[in-house]
């Protein structure tokens, strides 16, 4: 019988600090604690390019409780069983450095402030690994929506492309969407953030240069998109126009062939948030969102209700966690663009995700 491998993986995202300590042998992972604290470390980023001092305060708070229980598991050995990564808002913030040193204070290791791309690979192998008792049609196109950034990664038994892109729930709510419930035109203004992006993910440029409305999946007209959330999935403003102009020249970057993906899967707390209440569920329960499958028009109108909700209304809903309720619109709407302008039927809901890459990677 094989010896396990003990790990520790920290993985620590615009939004929230997460811990999972697990057990790996004969190709089997076993977890011994999986945590998550909401944080919000990218807090004012997007605006100011720095970490607030109370963000990094929070952020360290939990990391100090992190370590005292990878002290008590014993997570030891050479090389190192313990790997902290950084992702969307430590990239994006001038004083990262003030992180790194907090970071090394608490762990004794480093953190690794990974590329979008590293973060979209881990996502993927971490994803991907508990997908075979679905059957599901590959190849994959994988989700994981973040509190700064989006990845989108294609492969099948391997990454064959990806991309990261600036759209995630923190980053959008405060860019967009202050009002409480969003405005029709803060909405719009977020679909066309969005939009933008989801272009350049799939064509291949720039994020933010898509070409004027019309432009194949990612012409939707933004107003009329915030319109359909109010009508209904069947509107007619739901639907991209047609015969627009061309996109205006970009540079090349990669491009990632969604149209080719046969099925879609989703991951990170927007994700499984929206799969609770599609699932209707009283309280959040793991197992029954991990490999859920949940329809398009589900996530349609699971959107539409959270984008015309109040905080005291979202915060009775009973999977939402205290620290999701100010951002979760923002997180489904990118869900929901998701789907309509790359046309899933469906997704497959994934509970294993970047942290669970992170500690494959361990050994």
């Amino acid at each position: 019988m094989s010896t396990a491998t003990r790990v520790a993986a920290v993985d620590c995202g615009t939004n929230s600090v997460r811990l999972l300590i697990a057990d790996i042998v004969d190709g089997r992972l076993t977890d011994l604690e999986r945590r998550m604290e909401i944080v919000r470390l990218g807090q004012g980023v997007d605006k100011t390019g720095r970490l607030a001092p109370e963000a990094l305060d929070r952020t360290f708070a939990a990391m100090r409780g992190y370590a005292k229980l990878i002290a008590a598991h014993d997570v030891t050995g050479t090389p190192i069983r313990t790997r902290v990564v950084a992702t969307s808002a430590t990239r994006d913030a001038s004083n990262r450095d003030e992180f790194v040193r907090g970071v090394v204070d608490i762990f004794g290791v480093e953190p690794e402030v990974i590329t979008g791309e590293e973060e979209a690979r881990l996502s993927f192998i971490g994803a991907t690994k508990d997908l075979s008792a679905l059957r599901p049609m590959r190849p994959y196109l994988v989700v994981d929506i973040g509190g700064g950034s989006t990845e989108f990664v294609f492969g099948t038994a391997e990454v064959e492309a990806a991309r990261s892109v600036d759209i995630g729930c923190v980053r959008l709510t405060e860019r967009h969407l202050r009002s409480d419930p969003p405005s029709p035109e803060q909405v719009a203004a977020a679909v066309a953030d969005i939009d933008a992006a989801l272009a350049a993910v799939r064509d291949g440029h720039a994020a933010g240069v898509a070409g004027p409305p019309g432009n194949g999946a990612a012409g939707t007209d933004p107003a009329a998109a915030a319109r359909a959330l109010a009508e209904g999935a069947d509107s007619p403003a739901a639907r991209p126009l047609a015969d627009g102009a061309p996109a205006r020249p970009a540079e090349n970057l990669p491009a990632v062939p969604v149209a080719e993906a046969r099925t879609l899967v989703g991951l990170a707390g927007s994700v499984t948030t929206v799969a609770g209440i599609a699932l209707d569920l009283p309280a959040y329960d793991s197992e029954r969102i991990h490999l859920s499958r949940i329809k398009a028009r589900q996530v349609h109108d699971v959107t539409r209700t959270l984008l015309r909700s109040t905080h005291d209304e979202r915060s009775g809903i009973g999977v939402m966690h205290p620290g999701r309720v100010d951002v979760i619109g923002a997180g489904a709407l990118i869900l929901d663009r998701i789907m309509r302008e790359y046309a899933f039927a469906d997704l497959i809901v994934s509970e294993r995700d970047i942290l669970d890459g992170i500690a494959w990677s361990l050994v």
